[in-house]
């Protein structure tokens, strides 16, 4: 269970309960990370709007480039939740997720193309503290996505960042989107015991 319960369907109001309703249509289940922020409303609302605003407006990567890079920064942060929910975002997608196995390895494996290989190292050095970004790994990479492409890149890493060590600290843990089970998950809970997933 997260450091800070979830907000119960039992205790939404309208506006959360319909928000729960939409994240359980789209996503088998209400993602866990929604339920804790949505005890402080003006943040929850403030970070919905960001997280539409922000999908709505990176339009210029290839999806599997985005994608790879957001969930190899969540798994060199160790967020648990953001490594299921990613996963499953890329089988959405129609990306293939097997070979997310041997992300260790994208240097030499041939499950990564070029373009992935740039945007998971680069992800590599976001992740590092202090960055380790420099001028040559950024030149590359407006090299082949421009740098609307990079800023985008930047962007959504940076994003994930904040993510990852938000949920972390949270004790928000995977919550089985990727196995097909999230629908399982009491989440957000109705039940005293944080038991049952209500509606």
């Amino acid at each position: 269970m997260p450091r800070i319960p979830g907000v119960p369907t039992r205790e939404a109001g309208p506006l959360l309960r319909l928000v729960y309703r939409f994240a359980r249509r789209r996503f088998g289940a209400v993602p866990e990370p929604f339920t804790v922020l949505a005890r402080h409303g003006k943040l929850f609302r403030a970070a919905a709007r960001h997280e539409l605003a922000a999908q709505k407006a990176s339009t210029v990567l290839p999806a599997n480039v985005g994608e790879l890079a957001v969930f190899r920064t969540a798994q060199q942060l160790g967020c648990s939740w953001c490594i299921d929910f990613g996963t499953m975002l890329q089988k959405h997608e129609g990306l293939d997720i097997e070979r997310l196995v041997q992300i260790d390895s994208y240097r030499t494996s041939p499950a990564y193309s070029h373009q992935e290989r740039l945007a998971i190292a680069y992800a590599d050095a976001m992740c590092a503290t202090p960055t380790r970004a420099t001028d040559e790994q950024v030149a590359e990479l407006v090299a082949e996505f421009g740098q609307v492409g990079v800023l985008e890149l930047t962007y959504q890493i940076g994003l994930e960042n904040m993510r990852a060590r938000m949920y972390s600290a949270l004790d928000v843990r995977d919550q089985g989107f990727t196995s097909g089970d999230a629908c399982l998950i009491p989440v957000p809970a109705d039940a005293p015991e944080l038991t049952g997933s209500g509606e």
